[in-house]
C-alpha cells in the first residue's frame, strides 16, 4: 500500500541513537553504526523520531510499504523490554559480586599505579543485576565505555565509592538500556545518577538514555551530566 513511512539518510546519520528511544513502536535500531528501520510494519509513519536527530537524517516519505501492524509492534516492544540478565552457560561475567577495597585508598608513588576503585562486578549495563546490593541507596555512575581510556584519573575522580554501569550508546541497544536503567532506578532507590560521556556526538546518546530511564521510572533522583574530551579533559559538567 502507499503510505507515509520513515526514511533514513545514512550519509547524514552518525549512529548517535537519539532517535531510538523516541520510537515507542521500536521500529528503529542502531545496526552497524547506523539507524535502521527494523521492519516497515513497526513504523506508524507519524514521525515522533524526527525532532531527535541532530543531523536531520530522518524524514518522512510516501511510498509503497507494508501496512502498519500495531499489534506486531506492541509484541516487538514487549520482547525487547525483557532484560536478559543471565547467560544459560553460567558464564562468570554474569556472577554478581562485591569487591573488597582497603579502607584508605592507595597512594600513588613514582612508578606505582594507584589501586583500582572498582567496587563490584560485572560493570556492563546489560549484565548488572538491577537489585544488586551495591546499587541500593547509592550514587550511580553511568559511563560510556570509551571514557576510562581517555580520562587518566577516572578511578580517582569519578569511580571511587560509586557503583558503575558501562555501555556504548552508539553500538548497543538503546531501548534495552532505557528499560534496564529504569528498573535499576526503581528497584534500588538510587540517590543520584551521574552520566559521564565523550564529547563526540554519538556519545550524547547516553544522556538521552538516562533521561528517558528517569522519566520511565518516575523517580526523583539527583542528576549530573559530565562531558569528557578526546584529549582527556573534563569539558563541562
Amino acid at each position: 500500500m502507499l503510505r507515509k513511512i520513515v526514511k533514513i539518510d545514512e550519509e547524514k546519520c552518525d549512529g548517535c541513537g537519539l532517535c531510538v528511544p523516541s520510537c515507542s513502536e521500536g521500529a528503529l535500531q542502531i545496526i552497524d553504526g547506523k539507524a535502521k528501520l527494523v521492519k516497515e510494519i513497526y513504523c506508524d509513519g507519524l514521525g515522533a523520531c524526527l525532532g531527535d536527530c541532530p543531523n536531520g537524517a530522518i524524514s518522512i516519505e510516501e511510498r509503497e510499504a507494508g501496512e502498519f501492524d500495531e499489534q506486531a509492534a506492541k509484541e516487538h516492544v514487549t520482547r525487547r523490554q525483557k532484560p536478559k540478565l543471565d547467560l544459560p552457560c553460567g558464564c562468570p561475567c554474569t556472577q554478581s559480586r562485591k569487591l573488597k577495597r582497603a579502607a584508605a585508598p592507595a597512594k600513588e608513588a613514582d612508578g606505582e599505579p594507584a589501586e583500582s576503585e572498582l567496587i563490584h562486578w560485572p560493570v556492563q549495563l546489560k549484565l548488572v543485576p538491577p537489585n544488586a546490593p551495591y546499587f541500593q541507596d547509592a550514587d550511580l555512575l553511568l559511563v560510556a565505555d570509551c571514557v576510562p581510556f581517555a580520562l587518566a584519573d577516572f578511578h580517582k575522580r569519578f569511580l571511587r565509592g560509586r557503583p558503575v554501569a558501562v555501555g556504548c550508546p552508539k553500538l548497543d541497544d538503546a531501548q534495552f538500556y532505557v528499560n534496564k536503567l529504569a528498573t535499576i532506578l526503581t528497584e534500588s532507590e538510587v540517590r543520584s545518577l551521574t552520566v559521564v560521556h565523550m564529547e563526540v556526538p554519538c556519545c550524547t546518546g547516553l544522556v538521552r538514555i538516562a533521561q528517558a530511564a528517569i522519566a520511565k521510572a518516575g523517580v526523583q533522583v539527583e542528576y549530573e551530566d559530565v562531558t569528557v574530551t578526546i584529549n582527556g579533559a573534563v569539558q563541562e559538567a
